[in-house]
Formats: C-alpha cells, structure tokens, sequence
C-alpha cells in the first residue's frame, strides 16, 4: 500500500503539470489578443433606409424609400400642404405598398393603381411615378374640400375603390412619413449598402448632373436655384431638407457617398454600426446654406 508522502507527491505532480497547461492557454491567448485584429462576426444588415418618424423609427427597402420621395416631392411641385402627402401616402400603401408594380387589378399599373382605360395615361406615363403622383395630385385637388375630409374619404374620392375604407389603415404612418420626407422634420432618412454596392459607388464618379435634373423635374424647383422663398400659404416641410433626403435614397441610383444640406452631412456606409446618421459639419466654412450640394 502506497504511503501518504507518495500519493501526496503524484497529487502535486498533476497539480504542477494542470498550473503548467493553463499557463500556456492563458499566455496564448494573451498573445492571439494583442497580435491580431478581433473578427466582427455580426451580421452584416441587408441594405434598405431608415425613417426617424414622431413615434419611432421605420424602415423600408430602398426602392420603396426611393418611390415615397418622389412622391413627396412632387407634392412640393403642386404647392400642395403635408396633408395631400398623407393622403397619397395611404393611397399607396393600400394599392402597391411603394412598389412600382406593372400588373393589377384588370388594367391597373403603378404606385397609384391607375389604368389606361380610365384615361389615367399610357401604360409608360403611369409606371412614370413623377407622372402617377402628378396626376393623383391633380384629382385630389378637384375634390371640393378634400382638406376637411378623412384621409381614407379624400383617397376613396380620387382613386373610387371597391374598398375604399382600407385607406384608412395607414393615416397614422402615412401622416408620420409625410413630415420626415417632406423634410418638415430635418435630418430623419438615412439608408445604406451591401459592400459590393459601396464599393462600386466609392469607385465612381457620382452623377450629380443627372440627380440634379431628376430633382428639379420631381420638385418643380432647380435645386441650383435654392434657397428659394417659401412658398404658398398652405405649403409645409422645407424643400431643401426634402431635395436632400430625395437624393438620400437614391444615392445608389446615381452614385452619389455624400450629400450635405446646411451644416449636416449624410454619408453612404454599409451600415455596421446603425444606418449612418447625419453628422455635424465641423468646418463652418463648408455649411452649405440653403443649397444641397451632392457628391
């Protein structure tokens, strides 16, 4: 039988050898940590836009973003207050939900659900969502008092659904989108990239010309000729803000990593850490004033 000094020898042999191995895990790791850059394993966000609305954030894919600006904007074209914005906003959620579709009910195209053979424009006018939104616009204000109606009676009174009450659903998100994008509320859109498509646009030469000119046929106003004076009584947001968050969700369209309104700019990102927000320009000598300047 083995003596006590032997078993307690052999015990501290182990222990010895145990203190010897975790040593070397922990000098290991020690070196793997300060020799070596650490994986980002999260998961990189599928590229779409933000809108910092009253009640919270909402996002949305950036072709519905892209579709929601035009249609804004367009608005500002009309002289038209927020309230029409509301109410082609519902409209649009309930017939394409902000995509521009090419099928519908029998003949019905579009972001607005309109059809040829009701005299709404051919087939190209109305998959045109500047066209679309301008002639909505243009019936809603043909309706006799249509600021005094609900929401879901204006739309129902342009568009004469089968289902007009569904309108209805969407007033609150609609009336929340119409002051972001209008720009009523300043900096609140952002959207980002998959890394490809970050790439390609840092590769390139923004075309600024093309946005410009996309810009001034959406919104009525050449954005070279901003800042203009404010316009009609019942106009609402600020043109500027809402030109600069048109060009937002449409960077990707036209190649554009920065557009700076005043003394805030927007950078494109792929979105690692949060939707990049606008950022304070810190140099006061590159605040744009009233113009949107792109890049």
């Amino acid at each position: 039988m083995p003596s006590k000094r032997r078993t307690f020898s052999a015990f501290a042999k182990i222990l010895l050898i145990l203190t010897f191995v975790c040593g070397l895990f922990v000098a290991g790791g020690y070196y793997v940590m300060t020799n070596f850059e650490p994986l980002d394993t999260r998961e990189r966000p599928e590229p779409g836009c933000r809108l910092a609305l009253a009640e919270g954030r909402y996002d949305m894919e950036i072709t519905q973003a892209m579709n929601a600006a035009t249609v804004g904007g367009v608005a500002f074209s009309r002289d038209l207050p927020e309230e029409a914005v509301t109410v082609a906003f519902a409209t649009v959620w309930q017939e394409s939900t902000f995509y521009n579709v090419e099928y519908g009910d029998r003949d019905s195209l579009g972001l607005f659900q309109q059809r040829p053979s009701q005299e709404w424009g051919d087939p190209e006018e109305i998959l045109d969502p500047v066209f679309s939104s301008r002639s909505f616009y243009d019936e809603l204000v043909e309706v006799n008092g249509w600021e005094d109606l609900p929401v879901y009676e204006a739309a129902q009174r342009v568009q004469r659904s089968a289902h007009g009450f569904a309108y209805d659903q969407h007033e609150d998100l609609s009336a929340d989108m119409a002051d972001s994008l209008t720009g009523a509320l300043g900096a609140t859109v952002t959207c980002w990239f998959d890394e490809e498509t970050l790439d390609s646009m840092r590769a390139g030469d923004a075309d600024v010309a093309a946005a410009e000119d996309e810009m001034a046929r959406v919104f009525g106003t050449d954005p070279a000729e901003l800042p203009v004076p404010e316009g009609g009584e019942g106009q609402t947001g600020d043109l500027g803000w809402a030109m600069s968050l048109w060009a937002v969700v449409h960077a990707e369209e036209y190649g554009i990593t920065s557009v700076s309104y005043g003394d805030q700019r927007w950078r494109a990102s792929d979105g690692m850490d949060g939707a990049q927000d606008w950022t304070e320009i810190e140099d006061a000598s590159q605040d744009t004033g009233g113009r949107v300047v792109l890049r």
